[in-house]
């Protein structure tokens, strides 16, 4: 059996009695990064889970190959490394995020798209920078195009890189054939090196940064949608007959697109009603919902309304709607297209969510 170690401090009690007495004990100057492998060698050991993994990828080995030369620390020093870096915590004013992406999600808004695009190639050109971070946090319909037009092989890696959730909504919108030549040639990446996955990423990275800038924020089908949406019902109807004969297919998703007054049953949840009565005048509120009554599509729309806020509320506006006199066309789709902006508002806003549509 080996014999059990013997703490020095059993060996040389005198020793080091005399010099805890004296205060002679030997302090160790360590630098910034020695003080760092410290305080995550003492978290380490009080068992504190450390993200550790979030941190840039020459940083994590920066930190191994420092604690990999580290031997012994003395106690005194560990205190003095515990205790400054606990007093920088308390004096910590402001945070940044670190690099150059989290800047610019920062400062989205405030600085115009071709300075970020500039200091995004910046930042990839860097060696330092790790490529995937960024392309992991792209939408899928930025990324779609790469698995459509790229090797197969390089659709591989990048589909190994993703999360697995959006690795499989990108292939699950694949064409099939397409889908089943990537999905094979994930196989075949178990022996490429991490050096040629990082050479990958950064080609893919300035590609999609050397595309032109968008001038609109949202797709062609979303902005026909949302145009629409406000237009009278016999423009809707004309512009939609106009859309399928000269492209069936652009049509159908600008259909899919479209949310009216009669939608509100299938896509608007029943908790989400009270958010939105609150948002419309009651002026208008009670000329949609009268103009409603008798009609087939809107009428259920105006009950589920009706059904899903304070009985107290719904109550009054079906006196008030009882009451109303006859209303004009007009007054009723500007009232209906104002509960129809209040959904959009919310939705916006992230304080809704819309129930997807299923239709083809």
């Amino acid at each position: 059996m080996p014999q059990e170690m013997i703490p020095l401090a059993r060996i040389i009690p005198e020793r080091r009695a005399v010099a805890v007495a004296s205060g002679t004990l030997p302090r160790r100057v360590l630098t910034p990064s020695q003080k760092a492998a410290v305080i995550v060698r003492y978290l380490l050991t009080e068992d504190t889970s450390l993200p550790l993994s979030t941190l840039p990828e020459h940083m994590q080995s920066a930190l191994a190959e420092q604690m990999g030369q580290m031997r012994l620390i003395d106690r005194t020093t560990l205190d003095e490394v515990v205790s400054e870096f606990l007093s920088e915590l308390e004096s910590v004013g402001l945070s940044f995020p670190g690099g150059i992406e989290g800047a610019l999600t920062m400062m989205d808004g405030h600085i115009s798209q071709s300075a970020a695009t500039r200091l995004r190639r910046m930042a990839s050109a860097s060696s330092r920078v790790d490529p995937w971070e960024r392309i992991t946090a792209l939408p899928v319909d930025r990324l779609l195009p790469i698995l459509l037009d790229e090797a197969v092989e390089v659709g591989a890696v990048m589909l190994s890189k993703l999360p697995v959730t959006k690795a499989a909504e990108i292939l699950g919108r694949l064409p099939g054939e397409r889908a089943r030549r990537v999905a094979y040639a994930v196989s075949m990446t178990g022996k490429v090196d991490p050096e040629t996955v990082r050479r990958i990423g950064a080609a893919l990275l300035a590609e999609l940064d050397n595309q032109p800038p968008r001038a609109f924020d949202t797709g062609p089908v979303e902005r026909v949608g949302a145009i629409l949406n406000v237009s009278p019902s016999l423009t809707r109807e004309d512009v939609l007959l106009g859309l399928e004969a000269e492209d069936a297919g652009f049509a159908a998703e600008v259909r899919r697109a479209i949310f009216t007054f009669v939608h509100i049953p299938a896509r608007l949840s029943p908790r989400d009603a009270p958010k939105i009565t609150r948002l419309v005048e009651q002026r208008q509120l009670i000329t949609a919902l009268a103009a409603a009554v008798g009609k087939p599509g809107l009428e259920e729309a105006a009950e589920f309304l009706l059904a899903n806020i304070s009985q107290r509320l719904a109550q009054g506006l079906r006196e008030e709607m009882a009451t109303r006199g006859k209303i004009k066309d007009k007054d009723a789709e500007e009232a209906m297209a104002a509960i129809i902006s209040a959904i959009r508002t919310l939705e916006t806003s992230g304080e809704i969510s819309l129930i997807q549509s299923e239709e083809a």
